[in-house]
């Protein structure tokens, strides 16, 4: 990868719908050469999707929640079907398996307090073995953002 693909991924990770014409100007090449770079970075895996983001707000989804997890069981057959069970959710925008003092993070977001305690209560009673689970709720988001920092030559 070189600086004219970091600045092809650059702009798009920003805007996927860019065309090709703006793309190619803003990194200095022609058409056809800067949508061969932009296929080989898709071909590469470099680009998984091109997707639209949506207003949460807008939506009536202005609750984040961030949920920390502690589990009783650690065995992989455990660790499936609880994966599978959380991913069913479609509150749960990520999950994670953590190192540290919590097993497992997940972010939510939901329309309300009320949306929150119907997710919960179906996450505590499709899942046996968790020990803990503790909820903080965001005031207020200060940055979000969904483009990666690319390295640098």
């Amino acid at each position: 990868m070189d600086s004219f693909d970091r600045h092809i991924l650059s702009l798009l990770q920003r805007d996927a719908s860019m065309p090709l014409k703006d793309l190619a100007e803003a990194v200095n090449l022609s058409t056809t050469p800067c949508w061969k770079r932009v296929k080989k970075l898709e071909e590469a895996g470099f680009i998984k999707a091109k997707v639209v983001l949506l207003d949460a707000e807008k939506l009536g989804l202005g609750l984040s929640v961030f949920v920390q997890l502690k589990t009783q069981r650690h065995d992989s057959q455990w660790l499936e079907h609880f994966a599978q069970t959380v991913m069913q959710f479609e509150e749960v925008m990520e999950f994670y398996r953590m190192a540290g003092e919590w097993d497992y993070m997940l972010r939510l977001v939901v329309h309300d307090m009320a949306a929150y305690d119907r997710f919960y209560k179906k996450l505590i009673s499709s899942t046996e073995g968790l020990s803990t689970i503790t909820s903080s709720f965001s005031m207020e988001q200060l940055k979000y953002t969904t483009a990666l920092p690319l390295p640098r030559d």
